[in-house]
């Protein structure tokens, strides 16, 4: 063999070589993208029924999120039968500071309806106004047709915003009070100083009792595109949300804050091109006190961070990027069923009405 064939036989294995790494790198660090959707059959054309339906569920109360119809999403979860959709909230002498407003005789709903304060709230502090209706004896808010003979209003003592305090009560008052004038009642306030230690004694329990649990699936190789993303978790039942970089794992009770959420970079979630906007990791959380115990939400975010780090080739870390093992999953479990126990003795059952409202 001449000098030259061996020295050209040595450039073609080089070559090869780094063709070989390039191909290697670009699958290592490339971007994986979404499948795209099969066109349809000459059947599907031809029945319109045999078409895949859009999702339609309708928006939460608490969290105003909506799932939206996305092309190439399963059906599933708006095939899926939902439970009655829950009640309206209601007041809580739990939770509520209550002024009753008495009347000398029953008031039409429509005068009732007329004089409501254009915005109800005091602060950061959501307060609502009930009436007795004379026919069935049941409170609800003021409803066309009926009539009222007592009325009560009722201001929240405690949020994420903190408890109650006294420049809120008193715009709480004074609007009641307007109110009140209006539809010839007299109103019964609570002692100032008694309502606020109310609230900060609810708020401090609160505060010590509430938790939302997350861990961040992190790309170990390559990144993902958004299209990629929302596709490989529509198969595990979450759907775009109404924020940018959010999606959600309804509940099966129509009216209920999501079980899971799934959220990331909202910029990349906003590109013109999805396909081309890159993430590199996202955000798997449930909020403890506003999802009902009985739903098992913990068993489902632990499988679908394990699911979804499987299909998304990424790891499961916490905040700090340490990994999280299934010894580490058993012990939030363990802390997880004490805080359930505790909320339970105090009346405020994860997933109840006076929870959702407290922790909101």
């Amino acid at each position: 063999m001449t000098l030259m064939t061996a020295l050209a036989i040595v450039g073609v294995l080089a070559l090869a070589a780094m063709i070989a790494h390039n191909v290697w790198q670009s699958r290592k660090l490339g971007i994986k993208r979404a499948e795209p959707k099969p066109p349809l059959t000459a059947e599907q054309r031809r029945d319109p029924g045999l078409v895949e339906p859009t999702l339609d569920v309708a928006p939460d109360a608490a969290t105003n999120e909506t799932a939206l119809a996305e092309p190439g999403l399963p059906a599933a979860a708006a095939l899926a039968p939902r439970a009655p959709r829950r009640a309206s909230a209601r007041l809580d002498a739990l939770i509520d500071a209550i002024v009753p407003l008495r009347v000398e005789s029953p008031v039409a709903a429509e005068l009732a309806l007329t004089h409501l304060p254009p915005s109800r709230r005091a602060g950061s502090k959501p307060f609502m106004i009930e009436g007795l209706n004379a026919e069935t004896g049941e409170w609800e808010p003021p409803t066309l047709g009926q009539r009222y003979g007592e009325f009560q209003a009722g201001v929240q003592l405690a949020n994420r915003a903190g408890a109650l305090n006294e420049i809120e009560y008193s715009e709480f008052v004074q609007k009641v009070e307007a109110y009140a004038e209006s539809v010839g009642a007299m109103a019964d306030f609570p002692d100032m100083l008694d309502v606020v230690a109310r609230a900060r004694e609810l708020d401090a329990f609160a505060g010590q009792h509430d938790a939302q649990l997350a861990v961040r699936l992190q790309a170990r190789g390559a990144a993902w595109s958004v299209g990629y993303l929302v596709q490989q978790a529509g198969r595990h039942g979450f759907v775009p949300g109404a924020v940018p970089g959010r999606l959600v794992r309804s509940s099966a009770t129509e009216g209920a804050p999501p079980l899971l959420t799934l959220a990331f970079d909202a910029q990349a979630a906003l590109a013109d091109e999805p396909e081309r906007a890159v993430v590199r990791d996202a955000t798997l959380a449930f909020d403890v006190p506003q999802t009902e115990r009985e739903a098992d939400p913990f068993a489902l975010w632990q499988s679908s961070a394990h699911t979804l780090a499987r299909d998304l080739d990424a790891s499961i870390v916490d905040d700090n990027g340490q990994p999280i093992t299934d010894t580490g999953f058993a012990h939030i479990g363990g802390e997880l069923g004490r805080l359930y126990d505790a909320l339970q003795a105090r009346d405020l059952a994860a997933g109840s009405a006076a929870a959702r409202r407290l922790f909101s």
